[in-house]
């Protein structure tokens, strides 16, 4: 198995490699507004590439599920043939204020952010100006790992989360306010749990070494790189990674408690952005599916999403995190920011996310060009059965009540990582 893996890599780094993106002297800037225009133009609905989803009983299913006492606000979106055929906000922004979420209301995306970061350090592979097999220390960010390994471990270890320390590593230290450089620079006293590349443990204060990645070799700060060479041209008009750039939209979700009390709006994982710094609206995180699908070549080209979404390690206890059976649910691996899995014989890739007072979700079918994203504030789990509701729909499954909305006490998902009650980023 370290050996197949050890290929994927290879193979994930010689193509990117092989393929440095050229423009003309002068066009590039009209040709990425037309193409921002294009792109915008998939942020219409289109009731007509609507085949497989049963949208009223899955606005009836979504009406109910907000209803339920652990539920404040929630945006959901779908898309099916590469079109959105689907957006519409339930509940609140605030708990017992009577504003109601609409698709224009701006959510935190947690750990969802991750797949932003690994695109962003793909494409600069892509353009010769990063090597994914390269060590870390090559790009001199402030991550050191135990035993001097940070100049053994890759870049590609760094974005499937295989750098060898344990799972999570004092993300309680970032959540207490401390500077990320400087515990990115302690985790060099931690002892290694494996050598890098050989397993698997979650990360997000080492992760956003990937931002620090980006910035230096830009020479820009991170959140102006994907604004300009990925938000803005894929046409997310309503996407950030800043707590001002929630904040300061017209309409934001606030976060809450798993009993709809408002509960503190924390800047821990902001400060590490590429693990969970972004925000957007539905219709954005849509549009960024869409993108992930395929289809703006032109923003994020066919290369870079296999190198993404390429299997590279089993994560053999996704199941049990999900409370999903082996059939449908199969094989669960990790690639480069993103997930995959063999679901009923089909491969799906997505991701789930969760900081406090947030939840998030995406997950779809590259080859069908169809899926589904979530965003909520609150707490609870229980909406990420959603997105097995919608997929059995894609492919004409038999109905199953992934959200438990009909089975009291049933269990419910957990986030991307469950290391606290609601605090980390996932």
């Amino acid at each position: 198995m370290k050996t197949s893996h050890k290929v994927a890599i290879g193979a994930a780094v010689l193509i990117l490699g092989s393929a440095v993106v050229a423009t003309r002297p002068g066009a590039r800037s009209q040709q990425e507004t037309e193409a921002a225009a294009a792109h915008a133009r998939l942020a219409v609905v289109s009731p007509a590439a609507r085949h497989d989803v049963d949208y009223k009983l899955l606005d009836e299913r979504l009406q109910r599920l907000v209803e339920r006492p652990t539920m404040v606000g929630l945006a959901v979106g779908v898309v099916e043939n590469g079109r959105i055929t689907f957006l519409k906000g339930y509940g609140e922004t605030l708990a017992g204020s009577g504003d109601r979420v609409t698709p224009d209301t701006v959510f935190r995306w947690a750990s969802l952010s991750k797949g932003v970061a690994a695109t962003m350090v793909a494409k600069l592979a892509e353009q010769g100006k990063v090597d994914l097999g390269a060590p870390i220390s090559v790009y001199k960010t402030t991550l050191r790992l135990p035993d001097n390994a940070d100049q053994r471990a890759s870049v590609a270890d760094l974005l499937s989360h295989r750098l060898g320390i344990y799972h999570n590593a004092y993300d309680e230290r970032l959540e207490d306010g401390e500077d990320p450089r400087q515990i990115r620079h302690d985790i060099g006293d931690l002892s290694l749990v494996c050598q890098p590349g050989t397993c698997w443990n979650y990360e997000n204060v080492a992760y956003d070494a990937a931002s620090e990645i980006v910035r230096n070799e830009t020479g820009r700060h991170y959140q102006q790189v994907l604004k300009r060479r990925l938000f803005d041209p894929i046409g997310m008009t309503s996407a950030s990674v800043t707590r001002d750039g929630l904040t300061d939209s017209k309409s934001w979700a606030h976060p809450h408690n798993a009993g709809r009390r408002e509960i503190e709006l924390s800047d821990a994982y902001y400060r590490v952005p590429a693990a969970g710094g972004v925000n957007s609206d539905i219709k954005d995180l849509a549009l960024w599916m869409l993108a992930q699908m395929g289809e703006m070549p032109d923003v994020i080209s066919p290369r870079v999403l296999k190198a993404l979404h390429a299997p590279l390690v089993k994560t053999p206890n996704e199941r049990s995190r999900l409370h999903m059976p082996a059939d449908p649910l199969e094989t669960a691996w990790y690639g480069y920011g993103w997930r995959s899995y063999d679901y009923g014989g089909h491969r799906i890739v997505g991701h789930r996310g969760g900081v406090d007072g947030y939840r998030s979700l995406i997950l779809f079918d590259p080859q069908k060009k169809s899926g589904v994203v979530a965003l909520w504030n609150s707490n609870t789990n229980q909406p990420g059965g959603l997105e097995f509701e919608v997929m059995d729909m894609i492919y004409h499954r038999p109905f199953h009540d992934w959200l438990h909305i009909d089975r009291n006490g049933a269990p419910t998902p957990e986030p991307e990582d469950s290391s606290d009650n609601g605090g980390g980023s996932h």
